[in-house]
């Protein structure tokens, strides 16, 4: 089972390295990258300083590989890879990477959006809004 978890804010560097890996693969003509960013958001006047997240690994393990395998039955695609912080992350950070590669643009366009969808709305990853005073509350996805 591929590893999905990552400690903190997914880096650059490591986005980079994800993309580089691939320029060996000739059988792939698109690439497409979902980054999602930890928003500043203000609520009830208290501003976002970071995002704690923690899931039940094991079983958003299982979920993610489900999701993978019904991608690869929808959609024709080469590779589908999906990396999601835990830990803290600041304001500003990344804290999702999706990245689909497929022969022809069109897939991984597709795929991409219903991979993203589906990580949100069916996979236990949950995240604590951390504000500049310290208070939480837990996050609502939309």
């Amino acid at each position: 089972m591929k590893k999905v978890f990552l400690e903190g804010a997914i880096s650059p560097e490591f986005i980079a390295d994800s993309i580089a890996k691939h320029q060996g693969k000739h059988s792939i003509g698109a690439h497409n990258i979902f980054l999602g960013q930890v928003r500043g958001d203000e609520v009830d006047g208290k501003k976002v300083e970071s995002i704690e997240f923690t899931s039940y690994e094991e079983m958003a393990n299982e979920k993610l590989h489900e999701i993978r395998e019904a991608a690869f039955e929808k959609f024709d695609l080469t590779c589908i890879h999906i990396y999601h912080s835990l830990g803290n992350v600041k304001v500003g950070g990344i804290c999702i990477f999706v990245f689909v590669s497929a022969p022809r643009r069109k897939q991984v366009y597709e795929a991409t959006e219903w991979l993203v969808n589906q990580v949100k709305t069916e996979v236990p990853i949950f995240g604590k809004e951390i504000f500049e005073n310290e208070e939480s509350q837990w996050k609502v996805n939309s």
